[in-house]
């Protein structure tokens, strides 16, 4: 096709390149600088929070100021108290050190607010491959789970690899131990098996669970957590197990169920696969089935009492409006959650202490909490909202670490568009750490923070290299070992500049 010539003068030739060049121009990338309409006001009022962030970064790294206090002030903690599970006395022991702590620290308003719960202790448990041979197999019980009679329970067990297989298995489970040796995909998929595993088992009859640990790596280290009973079905004994230990009895189990055995006259079986190939046999003793020993003594305490601690710095100009800085003082009953939630408690608190040796004091309030009984389901976020819900529209920002204190490289962020993009401009202030990346994310962030979040407050949370996170989490190797001081003088500066920027700017951050 010949296209037909025109003659145009040159202004008209312009305006139509500009008028192309208009219409064409690709729409800016999702979470874009160019896709945010701040006011240039607004971006420069942040950009000049420059000058805060470099103080604090500098007083954080500097011999001379607070290198290395956080890390410290965490060790002497983790060391005196070890773990720390709600309802304990060693909690509570550890919350009187902490407010003591947070008053000499010379803060604003420090107190701590009294929790409620049904608490629950692990006592004496052990479990025992009893056949085809004798091992030892290493368990944590979960939380909440019932004891065992007092002699144990003694069953076959049936391997399972999700919940489908169990549906197809289910015919074999009456009256024996499931034992889920589940793939791990991710926390947030995988934890289901924890915390629904034995429910769904005891639908068909199951005496109790074994669950796979989850965890994308192991050193035979079980990892304890949470678990919760479905209504109208019975309560059975639950534990996790190590990754090594469940995919050993699978490959038990599965060589079980590949075979037939036959008896000889010196008393042995000889497995042979079904479809008669005798190369390939086994050899085991009589009462070959795969059966476990499971002890478990647990104890649940109503009425258990337990406290949040706050601690503030008052708003020089509007005290009554909030941003919160936050992590939680208890843990499971291993390890010294050190990582678990002991990091981000201290560079919560820690932050409030470095802007007050700084003399830097934001127009609004920044309040630490230092949460109770989070890792039985954010028990004392939800009292703390209860006993505070006509103070909710006065939050500015929530702000948790519960994923670990690594080297940071940036932020998680949940709130309005408009809030994100201010949090954006925040981010590009942390490029001499190179911690600028801004993740938006739909869902919330963080873990008491979001109940906070479900009630519209705008939720961050730090991104740190915690890709080995959960190789640790809720083990006894969660320790002090796995804290880095650099990391945490990093982490506690920025919690301090983004708690101070956010609590000081002309504008709150718009909710959605």
């Amino acid at each position: 096709m010949t296209v037909p010539s025109f003659r145009f003068s040159r202004p008209v030739v312009v305006v139509v390149v500009l008028l192309l060049q208009v219409l064409f121009i690709p729409p800016p990338a999702e979470g874009s600088a160019d896709k945010c309409r701040l006011a240039r006001s607004l971006r420069d009022e942040i950009a000049g929070y420059r000058t805060v962030v470099d103080r604090v970064l500098s007083y954080v790294q500097d011999q001379k100021g607070y290198k290395g206090r956080t890390w410290t002030a965490l060790s002497d903690f983790t060391d005196t108290f070890g773990s720390r599970l709600a309802g304990t006395q060693n909690l509570e022991n550890s919350i009187d050190y902490m407010l003591n702590r947070l008053r000499t620290s010379d803060l604003d308003n420090v107190h701590a607010e009294r929790v409620v719960f049904t608490g629950w202790q692990r006592r004496q448990e052990y479990a025992t491959l009893v056949s085809p041979r004798v091992k030892n197999l290493a368990i944590l019980g979960l939380g909440g789970s019932v004891s065992t009679p007092p002699e144990g329970i003694r069953a076959e067990v049936v391997v399972v690899n999700s919940f489908d297989d169990l549906f197809n298995k289910s015919s074999q489970v009456s009256g024996k131990i499931v034992v889920y040796n589940q793939p791990y995909v991710s926390y947030g998929k995988t934890v289901v098996y924890r915390s629904m595993g034995a429910s769904v088992a005891s639908k068909y009859g199951a005496v109790a669970t074994l669950i796979r640990s989850i965890t994308p790596f192991s050193l035979n280290t079980p990892h304890a957590g949470q678990q919760s009973y479905s209504d109208g079905v019975k309560k059975i004994p639950t534990a996790c197990i190590t990754v090594e230990d469940a995919e050993l009895l699978n490959r038990m189990y599965n060589r079980g169920q590949d075979a037939s055995c036959c008896y000889n006259l010196i008393g042995t079986f000889f497995f042979f696969n079904r479809e008669g190939n005798h190369n390939l046999f086994f050899v085991c003793h009589l009462g070959s089935k795969l059966e476990i020993l499971l002890k478990m003594d647990s104890k649940f305490f109503a009425n258990a009492t337990s406290r949040n601690t706050i601690a503030e710095i008052k708003g020089s100009t509007d005290p009554d409006k909030i941003v919160l800085v936050s992590g939680h003082l208890d843990s499971w009953d291993v390890g010294q959650g050190a990582m678990d939630d002991g990091g981000g408690a201290f560079i919560s608190w820690n932050s409030l202490v470095v802007l007050k040796k700084l003399g830097l004091r934001p127009k609004r309030t920044i309040r630490c909490l230092l949460w109770t009984a989070e890792e039985e389901g954010y028990i004392g976020a939800f009292a703390y909202l209860k006993g505070h819900k006509s103070e909710l529209e006065k939050f500015n920002l929530v702000i948790e670490s519960d994923e670990g204190t690594f080297q940071p490289y940036g932020i998680a962020f949940h709130g309005s568009e408009t809030s994100t993009c201010i949090m954006a401009e925040v981010a590009k202030l942390f490029d001499s750490i190179n911690a600028t990346t801004m993740l938006s994310s739909k869902d919330n962030v963080g873990s008491d923070i979001e109940v906070f979040e479900n009630m519209n407050i705008p939720g961050l949370s730090l991104l740190n290299r915690n890709e080995k996170y959960f190789w640790y989490h809720h083990t006894e190797a969660d320790t002090m070992a796995v804290e880095d001081p650099d990391s945490l003088d990093l982490n506690t500066a920025m919690f301090a500049v983004i708690s101070y920027i956010i609590a000081d700017l002309s504008v709150e951050l718009p909710k959605s």
